[in-house]
């Protein structure tokens, strides 16, 4: 029997959190919010053991681990300072650890551990991700040399990877089509709490004690929700939440990577979103940086102003898109593009007012905006991959639009932002972070026109979509 096809996790009867009482709500008919599926011969358990209630938990969780995610992720750009000067690095080689050394190594490691959780148990494969990247975090603190803490930071990457995809399958899984999107936008809330809590605790702990302490700080919770994770959540049946069994054969993965490539509202959705990360990678590695060499903030300062708005207006800007993308994507799915195009539309200006104004109060007002709207094209450029793709595809479709999004905009946005700082840096001093970002932000432009691009075609590659279903052998 294939591993999808077996039981995963506690047994029908657990008592973990929240967990369900087995057999109930069968049809799934009174909770539309979690899977409502019928069970085939694939399912691990009766779509009945996963009602509301417990797919709303198991959402909790996965917030939580992508709050992790982004806490460890972010935590170092607000220690760019002392460790540059404790360790004699350039702009140019913190841009690299703040970029290429995370991004390479997290997006190369994401494609077959994106394919593994196609076939395997997908809450397991996370929980051992969560594991890596917390004790790599605490790794960094430990280091005594730039190459050393490249070195934890390649292996953060890595952890990483076995985060976001295995948990986009689930949730999708666990969701149904018509309210995917307000799903990804809950469990993207995971970045803005926790670039929060990154540049909070950052701030605060680097002020008070010093950049190594933060790095251990961050590392011990990933521990411990690894193994709730682990322990309390169980597998759905693929493709519960879409009343559909599963009736796929897995495809070979150069068929999968050649249809997706071959999908081209996929295309312009991750390039994309990828030119949007760049200039938000930029921003949210450099910012700390730049408010404290242009405006003489300190670091529990920045912490607590940036970290705030961060979360307030990340949680506001996603909900927001989310609930609009759902409520006006059911009546045409080129809203899904169009409201990221909108957002970044309303992001640039405020953005580049942050950026020039003198004075640091209304600069820190005007980052509000930008800061609400800087990932909520995620949501819905993810609920539309997950309807152009098959349900054995979903989790290699995340990866690869991931992996696109990662290389572009967390791998070349700090770096490009560190390389241009210190070519400028004769010339505007102090300043030449201003002028770097500036310059990246012109990268937004070239994501607007992709997503109105991915508008024009996703009609067409939806229709292939429903034909091809269509088609499938009972």
């Amino acid at each position: 029997m294939p591993e999808d096809a077996r039981p995963a996790g506690s047994p029908t009867g657990s008592s973990g959190p929240s967990a369900p009482q087995a057999g109930s709500n069968s049809s799934g008919a009174s909770a539309p919010e979690a899977g409502r599926g019928s069970s085939g011969p694939n399912a691990p358990g009766a779509p009945g053991e996963f009602d509301a209630r417990y797919a709303n938990y198991v959402l909790g969780i996965l917030f939580l681990v992508y709050v992790m995610n982004f806490v460890d992720r972010q935590i170092l750009s607000i220690l760019v300072e002392p460790i540059k000067k404790e360790l004699g690095a350039s702009d140019t080689q913190m841009g690299f650890l703040t970029g290429f050394a995370f991004a390479i190594f997290y997006t190369t490691f994401g494609i077959p551990l994106a394919r593994w959780a196609d076939r395997g148990v997908r809450r397991s494969i996370i929980a051992i991700g969560l594991t890596v990247w917390s004790v790599m975090t605490g790794l960094c603190g430990l280091a005594q040399s730039f190459g050393q803490l490249a070195l934890a930071r390649i292996g953060v990457g890595i952890g990483e990877a076995a985060g976001s995809p295995p948990a986009h399958s689930l949730i999708s899984d666990f969701f149904p089509p018509e309210r995917r999107a307000t799903a990804f936008s809950i469990y993207n809330f995971g970045i803005p709490v926790g670039v929060m809590i990154g540049y909070l605790a950052g701030g605060w702990l680097r002020q008070l004690f010093d950049w190594r302490v933060a790095f251990f700080a961050a590392a011990v919770p990933g521990l411990v929700l690894a193994l709730v994770l682990r322990f309390t959540v169980r597998e759905p049946p693929r493709g519960m939440s879409e009343a559909t069994p599963v009736r796929e054969e897995e495809l070979p993965f150069g068929e999968v990577v050649r249809i997706l490539m071959g999908t081209k509202t996929f295309v312009f959705l991750s390039i994309g979103s990828g030119f949007a990360a760049f200039a938000s990678y930029g921003f949210g590695s450099w910012v700390p940086a730049f408010l404290e060499r242009s405006h003489g903030m300190s670091s529990g300062e920045i912490g607590t102003w940036i970290g705030l708005e961060s979360g307030i207006g990340g949680v506001i800007g996603m909900l927001a898109t989310g609930l609009l993308a759902d409520r006006l994507g059911r009546r045409d799915p080129r809203w899904y593009p169009w409201i990221a195009a909108l957002s970044i539309v309303i992001y640039v200006p405020f953005s580049a007012a942050f950026l020039l104004m003198d004075d640091v109060f209304p600069a820190l007002l005007a980052y509000f905006v930008p800061t609400a709207l800087s990932s909520v094209y995620l949501a819905p450029s993810l609920a539309l991959t997950h309807q152009l793709v098959g349900l054995r595809m979903r989790a290699v479709a995340s990866a690869i639009g991931l992996f696109l999004l990662n290389l572009i905009g967390m791998g070349l946005g700090p770096q490009t932002v560190g390389i241009l700082s210190d070519w400028l840096a004769p010339t505007h001093g102090d300043d030449s972070l201003r002028w770097g970002l500036l310059i990246a932000l012109a990268t937004k432009l070239i994501a607007i026109a992709l997503f109105l691009m991915a508008a024009k075609t996703a009609p067409a590659d939806l229709a292939a979509r429903r034909r091809a279903e269509a088609s499938a052998p009972a």
